[in-house]
């Protein structure tokens, strides 16, 4: 017998003051059983950091965990196009490089404490996408992102100058992004 996916909710409220983006965001989240708590909560951040507001098409999760021509998160254009794809994790290079080759923009979130190893086993292939963007999330700041999760959860995200603190009103975790990679989008 397949085991099925744990459902979480989230009420996510945004202050991205370097965006200018400000919102409260109900979402469903759907953790696979081979996903652990850090993975799902830096998919949460990556939400957080890619949120839109009215004026443009919404973001949604994604199917990644059991489709692999699917990301993470992604936004799509009321015609189909992919506008963004967001993944989260450690993917091989070849998958990262179709993905380039889908979307408008790519961005990666790497976390763990082999996210330094796998960027210098991959970066030369990958510096050659100019549409991907490569960001790490430090090990120690996604091990306390997983303590923030519950199955119904209340959480607050500010951003400013670069820096994000997510919480819940009992603890807040500081996020120092690390920029791998800057995209070059035309």
């Amino acid at each position: 017998m397949a085991l099925k996916s744990t459902v979480f909710k989230a009420e996510l409220q945004v202050a991205d003051m370097d965006r200018a983006h400000y919102g409260t965001h109900a979402l469903t989240l759907a953790q696979h059983p081979s996903e652990n708590d850090e993975r799902m909560m830096v998919r949460l951040l990556a939400y957080a950091l890619h949120a839109a507001g009215e004026d443009q098409a919404p973001l949604s999760f994604a199917n990644a965990m059991t489709e692999m021509d699917e990301p993470d998160l992604w936004r799509r254009s009321l015609v189909g196009d992919i506008e963004l794809w967001v993944d989260v994790g450690q993917p091989e290079e070849k998958w990262v490089r179709k993905a380039s080759h889908r979307s408008r923009e790519v961005v990666l979130y790497i976390y763990g404490r082999n996210g330094s190893l796998w960027w210098g086993q991959n970066r030369g292939p990958l510096e050659k996408l100019a549409n991907l963007r490569v960001r790490q999330v430090p090990a120690e700041a996604s091990t306390a992102l997983a303590l923030l999760a519950r199955r119904s959860m209340k959480l607050q995200c500010t951003v400013q100058d670069g820096t994000v603190w997510l919480g819940d009103g009992d603890a807040t975790v500081e996020v120092e992004l690390v920029e791998l990679k800057e995209a070059v989008l035309r």
